[in-house]
């Protein structure tokens, strides 16, 4: 609890190190969910959901279930962006993690297209519509409650763990795959060892219940929640309101171009038969795995970077900077060069990508009200992210197997999409010395440079006194 009491600030409870835990674990947890559905799109889908025949066909028709999930994110969002800002962050948290979880283990249980013919696809399609649905409303509503009890001046410290969470579900992700993958019999993977990870999911409901139920209602929501300020139309106000700062979260938000890059499209062009790369299932998946370790690494340290030169700097470098290494990550697959890849996704993916990563957990619901936070965040964070939906499958058709140039083709548009990320998060106002109460508003006046110094130093004394006697 902070011992900082400003005018901008709402009073109360605040929970920094407790809702910190629960957005990290729940955000680890649901997001192992959703990227093990990834892995399995590039990695067994293709073969074991699809009819037998022409592998191209077979990718693409696997890339694109994958792609349904984002498209169902902009609907889960209208849903549960208003559910956050009309019952609270504590709320809705619970739901995406139930909805998640229970889909996930129901992917576990599919019959395959060998088995039931059309029904196969068609099933796991409806599945990852429904992750896709739960998904949209975790991140913002887990960064909305960090943000919401952490201390001024620690705000993007605090919130990148959101994102640190999502990045240790992917190595999860990846490391539950691993092992079953290098040492089950192929033919018992295909068939059946597939399943486990999706199977484990159960427990990600017990355990996600009981970390989530412990932390209390963020104050600024209470306080809103108390002056009667609860709009009954969120979605609505968020779009009249801010619509402007929407755009710019929906443009910014097209950078999830690199983690299709580095581990969807990256994993089939480097595994799947049809291009000729054939590097080894279980040793490819290492590459994002080593990315992701050295991210989760990286995070916390640009988060508190951001607390101290502002949001918009690390996100334009980290946008540019990481579309441009796309290049060299494909062209190290197009090589066959396993150690060159390995280089080349720690600096894309584990290190200039997280400017942008490690930082909008906190930029993003900055640009909004408390009133409408969740909302306007969700909305337009999953919009964006849906228009990046059919990449993998687009990626597939421009640069097919057997097409010339593919690190050149697919980097381009890479590259072009993250100078429209750059773009946008460049023409948005700086927040960080914005008080809680003045989030949102064009007119706020941010807190003066040495005021907002000495405040973030104390801050930043008052945790180490609150682990001291911890």
């Amino acid at each position: 609890m902070s011992s900082i009491h400003l005018p901008g600030e709402p009073q109360g409870k605040h929970q920094s190190r407790k809702a910190t835990a629960s957005g990290w674990i729940g955000s680890a947890l649901e997001y192992y969910d959703f990227f093990i559905y990834a892995t399995a799109a590039a990695l067994i889908f293709p073969q074991i959901f699809f009819p037998k025949g022409d592998p191209q066909i077979a990718i693409i028709a696997s890339l694109a279930t994958y792609g349904v999930g984002y498209v169902a994110r902009p609907i889960g969002a209208l849903v549960l962006g208003h559910w956050g800002d009309t019952h609270g962050r504590k709320h809705v948290l619970l739901v995406c993690m139930f909805l998640m979880g229970f889909s996930t283990v129901a992917v576990g249980l599919l019959p395959t297209y060998d088995q039931v013919g059309l029904w196969a696809p068609a099933l796991l399609v409806l599945m990852r519509l429904i992750q896709g649905f739960a998904v949209a409303g975790e991140i913002s509503g887990a960064s909305s409650m960090i943000l919401e009890h952490a201390p001024f001046g620690r705000r993007g410290f605090f919130a990148s763990f959101t994102l640190q969470g999502v990045q240790a579900g992917q190595i999860l992700a990846a490391a539950v795959f691993l092992p079953l993958a290098h040492y089950m019999d192929k033919d018992a993977f295909n068939s059946w060892g597939w399943r486990i990870p999706f199977l484990l999911s159960f427990l990600v409901i017990v355990a996600g219940y009981i970390i989530r139920r412990e932390v209390h209602e963020t104050p600024a929501f209470a306080e809103v929640d108390k002056s009667g300020q609860v709009p009954k139309a969120p979605v609505i106000q968020a779009v009249t309101e801010s619509w402007r700062d929407m755009l710019r979260v929906m443009c910014c938000s097209l950078m999830n171009v690199i983690p299709v890059v580095a581990t969807i499209f990256g994993a089939a062009y480097a595994v799947q038969p049809g291009y000729g790369i054939n590097f080894e299932k279980d040793v490819y998946l290492w590459i994002p795995v080593v990315g992701n370790i050295v991210a989760v690494i990286v995070i916390p340290f640009v988060g508190n970077l951001s607390d101290k030169v502002g949001r918009r700097l690390p996100i334009v470098v980290g946008a540019l900077g990481s579309g441009l290494l796309a290049f060299g990550y494909l062209y190290a697959i197009s090589i066959h060069n396993m150690p060159l890849a390995f280089v080349m996704s720690i600096l894309m993916w584990g290190v200039v990508y997280q400017g942008y990563n490690a930082v909008f957990p906190s930029f993003y619901p900055e640009m909004f009200p408390t009133r409408t936070r969740v909302s306007g965040m969700a909305i337009a964070q999953n919009i964006g992210t849906a228009i990046t939906a059919m990449l993998p499958a687009l990626f597939v058709a421009v640069a097919p197997p057997g097409a010339t140039n593919i690190p050149l083709i697919v980097g381009s548009i890479t590259l072009a999409i993250c100078a429209i990320a750059a773009l946008a998060a460049y023409t948005a106002r700086e927040t960080y010395r914005v008080q809680m109460k003045d989030l949102g508003s064009v007119d706020a006046v941010p807190v003066p440079v040495q005021e907002y110094e000495r405040l973030r130093a104390q801050a930043m004394g008052d945790g180490r006194l609150t682990r001291a006697a911890a």
